[in-house]
């Protein structure tokens, strides 16, 4: 009712439908998303003061840090017990990943239509997920924009369906009813469609960017506006089924768009699709969970997610053994063999090498391998920095931090010496050092089973090479 009592106007026009939307049925992205990009955007601010904008909303910042703590976004397991300390171990881009959706989910789970609201969170994030996960196969700087351009892709639907207006209800019955596919039905019953209820949406919340330029320009060439729209069409395409035409002809796309062959994307949509299942019952969207996947397949994950348990229970008392060990006299043969071993079993890797750099930094000998099929034991890979550019591991030694690399991204370092002692697989290799000097590298690809490697694997191999690192620098203070 309008405050002189008469009933309010119902909406008729684009324009009016965009307000009300922003107004009245989802002002929380009006407000919070608004104050977060802008204190994102602005440089001179730092963490402070963005944990400021969101410890404003109680309930943005505890699903955050619930959320934030999970293994999707924290596979490290850092101990997260106030926003700012969440900044600072996630990042500035996760954050914005994470508040957006947490505002997103907020609005969406409180909404009338459950069941359509349901379905539109399952279909937006688990476009989100799988086209994260391409972006990172695809070595993009950004991933995390990626990720809610594509959550908020369909933005202008989600908004519309799951709307408690009566007037909405109409609109979505008379569309129901009528027979013709939805865009048609849209301009039919509204006089515009809900994509371009979409694109105004987006500029009155300031969600520029991918985000506005994914959903203003569908068709563009941008590489990553396709990441956007791959992400839509794997899930558009696994309606009709696993192994129908639709998905072959989905897989064939993205394949010849990103350079992974479709064996590999389907090992890894599988994954994503499970990861999904995960995150939405993570922000509390269970009944959505259900859309993402089948019953099965969420069996199958509940297995998986025992296993992955196994695996950090590995990995732990490996650790616990190698810091055992560096705490006393250091075997430094010992030390490696124990680094390479919590790689191999705890990271779950089919092939790991640990390899030795000669004093006059040319050559890489190969001192500790595991999982490599050798013609003969003593057969040792040994590597020369004698190409004309720079190969896979001669460039890692120049990376601090170690490199995940991908064959299709950085195919001028698989070089032929590469191609023939160690082949082009997608991998993950770690400089070791000791009083700022490097003295070696660690390896690690899945080449024999072709499982796509991911970002809680690079996590924990790094923190194996690190003990590495430790023990080495231990060894060097006490034996001066």
């Amino acid at each position: 009712m309008t405050p002189t009592g008469t009933t309010q106007k119902p909406p008729q026009t684009l324009d009016e439908w965009a307000e009300l939307l922003r107004v009245q049925e989802m002002p929380i992205f009006s407000n919070t998303a608004h104050n977060i990009y802008a204190a994102l955007d602005d440089r001179n601010k730092g963490a402070i003061e963005l944990a400021t904008v969101i410890l404003q909303d109680p309930n943005l910042t505890a699903k955050l840090l619930k959320v934030g703590s999970s293994p999707y976004y924290n596979p490290s397991k850092q101990k997260m017990s106030t926003v700012s300390r969440a900044i600072v171990v996630l990042g500035a881009e996760v954050i914005r990943e994470l508040t957006l959706a947490c505002s997103f989910f907020e609005a969406m789970l409180s909404s009338t239509n459950k069941d359509r609201a349901n379905r539109e969170i399952a279909l937006a994030l688990h476009a989100a997920v799988q086209a994260k996960a391409l972006a990172l196969s695809m070595g993009d700087t950004s991933p995390e924009e990626v990720f809610i351009a594509a959550l908020l892709h369909n933005i202008g639907h989600i908004a519309f369906w799951c709307s408690g207006n009566p007037q909405s209800k109409k609109v979505h019955e008379l569309i129901e009813k009528s027979g013709l596919n939805n865009r048609e039905a849209e301009k039919k019953v509204l006089g515009f469609t809900l994509q371009d209820l979409g694109k105004k949406l987006s500029k009155s919340w300031c969600l520029s960017g991918l985000i506005e330029e994914a959903i203003a320009k569908p068709d563009s060439a941008e590489k990553r506006v396709q990441m956007v729209q791959l992400g839509h069409q794997i899930c558009a395409a696994l309606k009709s089924g696993k192994d129908s035409e639709a998905m072959q002809a989905c897989l064939a796309k993205i394949a010849a768009f990103s350079g992974l062959s479709p064996e590999t994307l389907k090992a890894k949509i599988d994954k994503n699709t499970l990861e999904a299942v995960h995150i939405a019952r993570q922000f509390g969207a269970n009944d959505a969970s259900k859309f993402i996947s089948t019953e099965a397949i969420i069996a199958k994950f509940e297995e998986a997610e025992e296993e992955k348990a196994d695996k950090k229970q590995l990995q732990f008392q490996i650790l616990q053994d190698i810091s055992s060990h560096i705490s006393g006299q250091i075997d430094l043969n010992g030390l490696f063999e124990m680094v390479l071993e919590g790689i191999h079993r705890g990271v779950e890797m089919d092939r790991t090498l640990f390899m030795l750099l000669s004093p006059d930094k040319q050559t890489l000998n190969e001192k500790f391998s595991l999982g490599w099929h050798k013609v003969a034991l003593d057969q040792k890979i040994r590597i020369y920095n004698s190409e004309p550019s720079a190969n896979l591991l001669f460039h890692a030694l120049q990376q601090q931090e170690g490199v995940w690399l991908f064959p299709q991204q950085h195919h001028e370092l698989y070089t032929p010496q590469i191609r023939q002692h160690i082949g082009e697989y997608e991998c993950f290799v770690f400089p070791v050092y000791a009083e700022k000097k490097t003295v070696g590298l660690i390896y690690c690809d899945h080449s024999v089973h072709g499982l796509p490697l991911t970002r809680e694997d690079f996590i924990a191999a790094k923190h194996f090479a690190k003990q590495a690192h430790i023990g080495l620098t231990l060894y060097c203070m006490k034996n001066h």
